[in-house]
């Protein structure tokens, strides 16, 4: 097998989690491109449909399934629904996520704390429990948790450290669950994307504008991520090329953490 066959992924069914844009989107068309077949995941129908959509147009072969996975309780019935309906998926990457306050700590309300750690956390767990641990008997899968720069570093302008909490969480229990499945042929690995220019933060740049040359001022390469700039790094997790590496954190940030 060549190098580059390594990387292909015909006959093989990913799931992508938060795939409707940004990221997950980014990640769906690259998995798709080098051969596999597609399932977004998304909460918005209209999205949802719009995003396979754009998919199948480009000629890639592409699911979609509508579900919000903001609880662990939702999370569970959408990996039953996907079982029902997908019962071999190959590959699982756990996008959803996302830090949605900034309120301090000292007033952060308990039931904010949990939403977002169900949110970043506890949902990705119900996944990988419930996705991944189909993969056991089959012998061979492939788990990506997107975790984020700030489980290693905690952003002087956030508030709140639920976000961060959550994500560094995510990441030992890839290392913990990695160390568990590694005899039995599934990987579990993590990419921590930096700064991006996703359609989220374009929308909190548009609002202040200084914004996004403060943070590209603050990154080696002087400027954001491009959401098609993480495909070809999922595509390797995802493929045989990687078949040696599990329980590793990927950082994809411009140089970032390097400041």
């Amino acid at each position: 097998m060549s190098v580059l066959d390594q990387f292909r992924l015909h006959q093989r069914r990913a799931l992508i989690t938060g795939g409707t844009r940004g990221l997950g989107l980014a990640m769906a068309r690259a998995l798709a491109e080098a051969g596999a077949e597609v399932i977004i995941c998304g909460s918005d129908a209209a999205r949802l449909e719009a995003a396979v959509a754009e998919l199948r147009a480009e000629g890639l072969s592409a699911e979609g399934l509508q579900a919000d996975l903001s609880t662990p309780e939702e999370a569970e019935s959408f990996c039953a629904e996907a079982l029902r309906r997908f019962p071999v998926i190959d590959i699982l990457v756990n996008n959803v996520g996302g830090r949605r306050i900034n309120t301090p700590t000292e007033d952060l309300p308990l039931a904010d704390w949990q939403r977002l750690l169900d949110l970043n956390l506890n949902q990705a767990f119900v996944c990988t429990k419930q996705l991944g641990g189909a993969m056991l008997p089959r012998g061979w899968g492939r788990v990506i948790n997107i975790t984020s720069i700030h489980a290693f570093w905690p952003g002087k302008a956030m508030r709140g450290r639920s976000y961060e909490t959550a994500k560094a969480a995510l990441t030992m229990f890839s290392k913990a669950l990695a160390a568990d499945w590694a005899a039995q042929g599934v990987t579990v690995n993590c990419i921590a994307p930096g700064p991006f220019m996703t359609e989220a933060n374009e929308r909190w740049v548009s609002k202040r504008p200084e914004f996004e040359q403060e943070i590209a001022s603050a990154i080696p390469m002087g400027r954001w991520g491009r959401p098609d700039e993480i495909g070809g790094l999922a595509v390797y997790l995802a493929s045989d090329a990687s078949r040696f590496m599990t329980g590793s954190v990927l950082v994809l940030d411009g140089g970032k953490l390097l400041w």
